[in-house]
């Protein structure tokens, strides 16, 4: 009996091995891109060592750009749920109409219109309200990429947190408002914590995907690493060259965000 079970609690050998497979299939594909990317800036510095330097500065635009757009994202995210699952029709009809109307609309519109409208609205408010600073308000572009990231995916992050919610039983926050909890800290410490585990996944596909849109901050006026990609190619007219390293740079940041996410998933569940 005492072997039996022994035996039920050991790890399966099999999933073990197929568990390091996957991780070790997945890094070996970063480490190729990279070694591809060396071989090039090595074996050909004119153009590729050149472009990269030239696009360098570019490249820390886009890391910044989307990690200050992703943790605001979350918490934006996380505010649309709660208020899509509310019970209060006036929260419950705003987070909805917020999903709704900016989900409707292409990401790339969004910047344009908080890049060139947004300014022009804010300053006409300035001059009809007699507010010097807002009616000389002069736009960051970088600024606004920013927000027109975090409010375009915060309502696609509303409903990944408001079916995470959802996924957990009632009978969790029943349980934790039984134990005199308040609303907000059976959220807090009972069901926000399980969903989380739950959402895992798709948050980390908003980030991935939210890496890869960060490249239309380029058409209002970021000097993101898309945008060096163009004003190398404007100057050099090698666009095959130019776009190649342009895909094999973003290829690396998506890969490595796979990898990290990966990770966290597999932290996360040895804790289950």
């Amino acid at each position: 009996m005492q072997e039996s079970k022994n035996t039920s609690v050991n790890p399966n050998p099999q999933a073990i091995l197929k568990e390091a497979h996957k991780i070790e299939s997945g890094w070996l594909l970063v480490v190729g891109v990279v070694a591809l990317i060396l071989f090039l800036v090595i074996s050909q510095p004119d153009p590729y060592r050149d472009m990269v330097v030239f696009m360098a500065d570019g490249l820390w635009v886009t890391i910044y750009t989307t990690l200050i757009s992703f943790v605001l994202v979350l918490f934006v995210g996380l505010i649309g749920g709660l208020g899509r699952i509310s019970k209060n029709p006036i929260i419950r009809g705003i987070a909805t109409v917020y999903v709704e109307v900016i989900r409707g609309i292409p990401l790339l519109v969004q910047l344009i219109f908080w890049y060139f409208a947004m300014p022009a609205v804010l300053r006409d408010l300035g001059t009809s309200l007699n507010i010097e600073w807002l009616a000389n308000y002069k736009t960051s572009p970088l600024v606004m990429a920013i927000i027109g990231l975090t409010i375009a995916y915060g309502a696609y992050m509303s409903e990944v947190y408001r079916a995470g919610i959802q996924s957990i039983p009632k009978g969790q926050m029943e349980a934790a408002r039984s134990l005199c909890m308040t609303y907000f800290q059976a959220m807090r410490y009972v069901v926000l914590p399980q969903a989380f585990r739950v959402i895992l996944p798709p948050i980390g596909n908003e980030l991935i995907t939210l890496l890869k849109d960060s490249s239309l901050v380029s058409v209002v006026a970021v000097a993101d690493l898309t945008r060096r990609g163009r004003e190398f190619t404007a100057t050099n007219f090698n666009p095959i060259e130019t776009y190649s390293m342009l895909a094999l740079l973003y290829l690396v940041m998506t890969l490595l965000t796979a990898r990290l996410v990966s990770y966290t998933e597999r932290i996360t569940k040895m804790e289950r």
